[in-house]
């Protein structure tokens, strides 16, 4: 493999279009009032970015490196892709929670908390949900738990993507 190709701008380029994709979605939903209760049909547009990114970096990167790719390459490209794009998407959401929209967390308690009420849950129940829920609500927690999200994300998908593409020079022989 002597004509090796350097990865980390196949990670920067693919990481940035995700992560502002994921913000300008986002925007959108905020724009349009949807932000506290988003359709299904959020999540599946948010899915394929993540999924068609990942992969589109990956098959880049190994049309790049001359047709070749091992399996450990793309799941670099794959999981670092994921945790640039989750960095990105931690830091606006910081921002939104803190100076766009700071009473969103109330807000979305509120709605989560009619949900309960619909399905049943006694308001004791409620509360000790509550409860649980604002121990993951600190700036550092939600941003761990953002970044570790998105990393093992890029990786199920860039493993599975990997084995699927992987060629290496040896096995042209």
């Amino acid at each position: 493999m002597e004509n090796q190709v350097n990865s980390k701008s196949f990670i920067v380029n693919n990481g940035i279009i995700l992560g502002v994709a994921s913000v300008v979605l986002s925007l959108v939903m905020f724009a349009t009032g949807n932000h506290l209760d988003p359709h299904w049909s959020t999540s599946l547009v948010s899915a394929a970015l993540f999924i068609g990114l990942i992969i589109f970096g990956t098959k880049k990167f190994k049309e790049a490196n001359g047709g070749f790719m091992s399996w450990g390459q793309g799941v670099k490209i794959g999981v670092g892709i994921a945790v640039l794009a989750g960095l990105i998407v931690v830091i606006y959401n910081y921002i939104f929670m803190n100076f766009i929209e700071p009473d969103f967390m109330s807000q979305l308690m509120e709605i989560q908390n009619q949900k309960y009420l619909d399905q049943g849950m006694t308001e004791e129940q409620i509360e000790a949900a509550n409860q649980m829920g604002k121990s993951f609500q600190s700036p550092g927690i939600m941003a761990a738990i953002g970044i570790i999200s998105y990393a093992i994300g890029g990786f199920i998908v860039s493993a599975i993507s990997s084995a699927i593409m992987k060629k290496t020079e040896e096995e042209n022989y």
